[in-house]
């Protein structure tokens, strides 16, 4: 994605992120991560931002939604909630001689090291246990999905992406985003069968949306929740 800025008639500026895609039309997406936009790849930037300066007071009025609405970022300290597939776990950080691997028991997770109050390294144990949590999850989830779709198994790769849930290449390779283990298991299962869809139709034309309808049969009404986790999901760095 590129980095632009829209300049306002009276002087405001919205930074925006821009993907160009092999489409007709152009979509707009605001969430906390700002403006998103997806154009054609022959639109010229000057036409592009025209239709835009045509949207700002909806794009402002977005803008200021999402703030209003936002959820402040997490800080990882002992008792504080986690999410765990939709699920409230507690976060308890212990003393201890050593550093020790995360510990999960159900509705907990356990964390001992030298200094609890050292925020970096356990933010970083954290993010770990997520990771790994994410990778075991969605690789069992990939194959169930991918089967009930008739496809191979892809190779799957965690993002950290702050503006999709996931994406798949010409190369076959799904990536998702990492968060998304905080979530419902009903969410996770719409994003992958999203982009096991791609293996099929690499669009989003009706041809596709009945691919993702074939595995996914609530796919809108998981669309729309995902949009109402999207804050929570990310207030852990």
């Amino acid at each position: 994605m590129g980095q632009y800025v829209l300049a306002l008639p009276d002087g405001e500026n919205i930074p925006y992120q821009l993907e160009r895609r092999s489409r007709r039309t152009i979509s707009m997406k605001v969430s906390t991560q700002g403006l998103i936009v997806h154009a054609p790849n022959r639109i010229s930037i000057k036409e592009l931002e025209n239709i835009l300066l045509i949207k700002a007071n909806w794009i402002l009025s977005k803008l200021q939604s999402v703030q209003e609405n936002a959820v402040p970022p997490l800080t990882l300290q002992h008792g504080c909630s986690l999410l765990l597939l939709g699920n409230d776990i507690q976060l308890d950080i212990r003393h201890d001689s050593r550093s020790r691997l995360p510990e999960y028991l159900p509705g907990q997770l356990i964390l001992a090291l030298p200094n609890p109050d050292d925020e970096i390294a356990i933010l970083k144990k954290v993010l770990q246990w997520y990771r790994k949590q994410a990778q075991l999850d969605f690789t069992r989830r990939l194959e169930i999905l991918a089967t009930r779709l008739g496809v191979p198994v892809p190779a799957l790769f965690l993002s950290n992406a702050k503006g999709r849930w996931g994406s798949c290449n010409s190369k076959q390779e799904i990536r998702l985003n990492w968060r998304l283990i905080q979530a419902p298991p009903h969410l996770i299962n719409y994003v992958i069968c999203h982009e096991l869809a791609h293996l099929k139709e690499m669009n989003h034309s009706a041809k596709f949306w009945a691919i993702v309808e074939s595995i996914c049969p609530e796919y809108k009404a998981a669309e729309k929740d995902l949009k109402l986790w999207s804050t929570q999901l990310h207030a852990i760095a």
